[in-house]
């Protein structure tokens, strides 16, 4: 038998890898893991730059990992950080429908939420006002199981769980090739180090599709990042929103749309949109990476969405070219707002899952291949579920050794 450093390593020093750390020292005590994360510190990437919304699971398909992850690891989540001391706390949300059209959709979700085992209140123009007064809208639903908290102060504390039960975390440890043998698997990081395991799980994020090839594995996906951009209000305008507002979503996209959340912190974040970034983690137009961006072009997938969603996109692009348009987008909602009252902050990239048909992989995909787990989209309301996608990733790669 080949000789190891350790039983599992995992790849990933985002909320969802340390979890699945934390979970398989909790599940397996004396389990030797080691994480290896490229950045300096934890939550660098989409658990640092999200916008922080505990979510209650209402929109997403009934039996699906999504809405069982989430309805049970908000709660887990609230429980979480208030047994560590964590900042957060349960808002509530409104989502609001501002067009007759949206009414439908609405009324759905209320549906939805009831299958999902979430409590929802039906709002009418002056129950919303009761909530928010600056408020618009035709209807809305209230759920009270939303909240908020600090996501990185979430995933600095699994790794500080982890590392007590023995694991080790180890960043600045970039992945550049993995090799595998009947029983064991072997990582070379960006500074020549070795590490055998026993098993491997890839949490990569925006990295994952790559690190599965690394693996010798075909993901039969692609991540096609896209650039959420936010705004926040300026702080003598903050007092227009209470809590957390949402507008009714696509059901086509996995996307939420513009909506408004007060943070921990008392500001107001607003966004984001959706746009394609230009590299894995290209928070910003100028960020370019020739060889990820022809990596992207050169994909099926990628021209699929472009031809079926086109609309969609050059209002997306739109509103992040321009200034007023996203203005008038929030204006939906906050009729209120003007541009003025809006200040740029820092954007997020989400890490999407495509299929080569052009599908948007809609729930979060896990695969496997002999002691390898490969954790493949687990974009937004995966912080939220963390802690349950961390068991499950651990049952997995225990079962695998």
């Amino acid at each position: 038998m080949t000789a190891v450093d350790c039983d599992v390593l995992v790849i990933g020093g985002g909320i969802v890898g340390l979890s699945t750390a934390y979970a398989i020292t909790r599940a397996a005590p004396g389990t030797r893991v080691t994480v290896l994360e490229k950045e300096a510190g934890p939550a660098r990437h989409q658990t640092g730059r999200n916008s922080g919304v505990i979510h209650s699971g209402i929109y997403y398909r009934p039996g699906s990992l999504k809405a069982r992850f989430a309805v049970r690891g908000a709660a887990e989540m609230v429980k979480f950080c208030a047994e560590y001391g964590i900042a957060h706390e349960v808002t509530g949300k409104l989502i609001v429908a501002t067009e007759r059209s949206e009414l439908p959709r609405l009324h759905a979700l209320v549906q939805r939420g009831r299958e999902n085992g979430i409590p929802v209140r039906e709002l009418g123009p002056a129950q919303i006002a009761e909530y928010e007064p600056w408020v618009r809208g035709l209807a809305a639903i209230h759920v009270g199981t939303t909240g908020v908290c600090d996501f990185g102060a979430v995933a600095a504390q699994l790794a500080r769980l982890a590392r007590d039960a023995g694991a080790s975390v180890r960043y600045g440890a970039g992945v550049t090739r993995i090799g595998r043998r009947p029983t064991a698997v072997a990582v070379r990081t960006a500074d020549g180090t070795v590490l055998r395991a026993r098993a491997l799980v890839n949490c990569a994020g925006l990295q994952c599709d790559r690190v599965a090839r690394l693996a010798g594995d075909d993901p039969g996906m692609r991540i096609v990042p896209f650039r959420g951009e936010y705004f926040e209000l300026a702080p003598s305008r903050t007092s227009l929103v209470n809590g957390l507002v949402y507008p009714v979503p696509d059901p086509a996209f996995p996307f939420l749309g513009v909506h408004l959340t007060r943070g921990i912190d008392g500001g107001v974040h607003i966004g984001p949109n959706a746009v394609p970034a230009l590299a894995r983690e290209g928070y910003a137009w100028r960020t370019v990476r020739p060889r990820e961006l022809a990596g992207t072009l050169a994909y099926p997938g990628a021209w699929r969405i472009a031809r079926r969603h086109w609309r969609y996109g050059a209002g997306e692009l739109r509103r992040s070219l321009s200034k007023r348009a996203f203005t008038d987008a929030v204006r939906r909602l906050l009729p209120d707002v003007t541009p003025d009252d809006l200040i740029p902050a820092p954007a997020g990239v989400r890490a999407q899952a495509v299929l080569p048909d052009g599908t948007l992989v809609d729930d979060f995909l896990i695969s496997q291949s002999p002691r390898v787990v490969h954790v493949l989209n687990a974009p937004s309301p995966a912080a939220t579920a963390s802690l349950p996608i961390g068991r499950e990733v651990a049952r997995r790669v225990l079962e695998a050794l």
